[in-house]
C-alpha cells in the first residue's frame, strides 16, 4: 500500500510538471497554428451555411444547430488546455510509472527519458504515421474507426518495443517487427474529404504537434526518474 501510495504522489508531481510544461510549448508552438486553422474553418462553414440548398418534398424544416461551446481565446482557453494537460500528464505518468515499477523502477533521471521516449515511440510516433494529428478544418475518417486503429497501433507498438528490450532471441526481434509494423500495413482509416486548409498550415502543424509530444514526453520520464527515488526505496 505504501508503494502504490509513492507511485501515485510521483505519478501525479510528474503529470503536473509535464502538463505545465505541455501547455507552454503547445502556447507558443501549436495554438497560433490552431487560430490559423479555425480562420478557414469557420470561412469553409460560413460559405457552407450561406449555399442555396433545398429540402426533399415533403421533408420537415430543420434549422442548423448554432456552433458547439468552446473557450474564449486567451485565459479561459489556456487555463481549460492548462487543466486537460494535467490530467493528461498523470494519466500517462502513473502508466509509465506502474510499468517501470514492474521491471525493478526507475532508478534515475536517464532511465526515465529512456522510458519517456518509449513513451513518445508508442502514444505519439507510430499513430501519427498513420493517423497525423488533425488541425481544425481537417475532416477524419469516422471517430470509431481512428479510435479502434489508435489503440491497436499503440498496443503492438508497445509490444513490440517489450520485446526487442527484453528479447533474448532472434525469433522475439522477428515477431516484434511485425508487431510494429502490422498496423501500418492494415492501414489506417482515411478521410474521404481532403483538408479544408492550406498544405503547408497542416504540415506546420503535424510537425509541432509531434515535436511538442516528444518534448513532452521526455519532461515526464526525466521528472519519474529523478523524482521516484526520493519516495520509492531502491
Amino acid at each position: 500500500m505504501h508503494l502504490f501510495r509513492n507511485i501515485v504522489f510521483i505519478a501525479a508531481l510528474v503529470g503536473l510538471g509535464a502538463g505545465l510544461v505541455l501547455t507552454v510549448l503547445q502556447h507558443f508552438g501549436t495554438q497560433p497554428l490552431i487560430v490559423q486553422a479555425e480562420v478557414f474553418e469557420q470561412a469553409n462553414a460560413a460559405k457552407a451555411e450561406a449555399a442555396p440548398h433545398e429540402h426533399p418534398a415533403g421533408a420537415a424544416e430543420h434549422h442548423h444547430d448554432e456552433a458547439a461551446w468552446e473557450p474564449a481565446d486567451g485565459a479561459e482557453r489556456f487555463g481549460w488546455t492548462l487543466v486537460a494537460n494535467i490530467v493528461a500528464g498523470v494519466g500517462f505518468a502513473l502508466l509509465l510509472v506502474a510499468a517501470s515499477e514492474l521491471k525493478g523502477g526507475l532508478t534515475s533521471w536517464r532511465e526515465g527519458l529512456l522510458w519517456g521516449l518509449a513513451g513518445f515511440l508508442v502514444f505519439t510516433l507510430a499513430p501519427s504515421v498513420g493517423l497525423p494529428p488533425e488541425a481544425p478544418g481537417v475532416e477524419g475518417a469516422p471517430l470509431m474507426d481512428r479510435q479502434i486503429w489508435w489503440v491497436a497501433t499503440a498496443i503492438a507498438t508497445a509490444a513490440g518495443l517489450a520485446l526487442i528490450v527484453y528479447g533474448r532471441s532472434p525469433l522475439t526481434a522477428v515477431a516484434a517487427v511485425a508487431l510494429i509494423a502490422a498496423p501500418h500495413v492494415i492501414g489506417a482509416p482515411q478521410p474521404s474529404e481532403p483538408p479544408a486548409i492550406p498544405h503547408a498550415l497542416e504540415h506546420g502543424f503535424v510537425v509541432a504537434v509531434i515535436v511538442t509530444g516528444f518534448l513532452f514526453w521526455a519532461t515526464l520520464g526525466t521528472l519519474a526518474g529523478a523524482l521516484r527515488n526520493r519516495f520509492v526505496e531502491a
